[in-house]
């Protein structure tokens, strides 16, 4: 009777769940808030969820995508709350909206990503970032269920700036913030492509493991180069037709009618 699209988060410690690990705590939160979930059909019904393009198990994100089909009308803003109550501190849902469209997945085109690189010079960043943009193709390797497989993970980057860490998140020592924009292309590049990308053509290598995160995903805007929103066209179907609604009502109030 309803889809319902949510935006959730994996902070701090949760970042280390994997998207297996979601599915069981997110299904355990629907049982326990009492979601009026439809089931598919068949000798093994399961409710009705779609996941899409979960981040890697390891990363932290602000902008992961699911939906839900409920089998009775319910309001958004209630049923949000009542999940996020229900799912552990770090996996956070933070905004819902009734779908009024199709294909969410396919507005999924980029993403942008933080990475916090401990222990590396700005200035030493900057260059590698300087040579990365300017090679035509960086050739980068990885390893696969089916062997290493090589591919170009400069292409599908379309921004990549370097800035120092912010006021309130001081470190010990030396630290860059890279902030990337990459589309999500065949085979998918992820922000450790990009980083064996830094390290083939300037020899960076941070001496600890980046921190990432997932800032947004949706749509590239070809104009701005900025990812867009993909739960934007759903808010606005839905005041468009709260407009709708309201029409008619004012329509029929008295002439001259005003508040109170």
């Amino acid at each position: 009777m309803q889809r319902i699209r949510l935006r959730y988060t994996k902070r701090g410690r949760l970042r280390f769940t994997s998207h297996r690990d979601f599915q069981r705590a997110f299904e355990r939160a629907l049982r326990r808030a009492e979601v009026p979930m439809a089931y598919s059909a068949g000798f093994t019904p399961h409710p009705k969820v779609s996941y899409a393009n979960a981040a890697p198990t390891g990363t932290g994100s602000e902008a992961e995508f699911l939906e839900i089909g409920l089998a009775e009308v319910c309001d958004p803003d209630k049923l949000r709350l009542l999940l996020d109550e229900s799912l552990p501190t770090g996996l956070d849902i933070i905004d819902a909206v009734e779908a009024h469209t199709s294909g969410l997945a396919d507005r999924l085109t980029a993403s942008v990503w933080e990475l916090r690189l401990e222990g590396v010079e700005v200035e030493e960043t900057r260059h590698a970032v300087s040579a990365f943009l300017s090679a035509e193709t960086v050739e980068v390797q990885r390893r696969t269920k089916n062997g290493m497989r090589s591919f170009d993970a400069r292409a599908a980057v379309t921004d990549l700036q370097v800035s120092h860490p912010q006021a309130d998140r001081p470190g010990d020592g030396p630290c860059a913030i890279l902030r990337l924009v990459v589309r999500h292309v065949t085979p998918a590049v992820r922000p450790d492509d990009v980083l064996s990308g830094l390290q083939a053509v300037a020899d960076l290598a941070p001496p600890v493991p980046a921190a990432v995160t997932r800032l947004a995903q949706g749509l590239f805007d070809e104009e701005s180069g900025s990812v867009t929103d993909p739960l934007a066209p759903d808010r606005e179907a839905v005041q468009a037709g709260l407009t709708k609604a309201a029409g008619p009502a004012a329509a029929k109030a008295p002439e001259g009618a005003g508040p109170a």
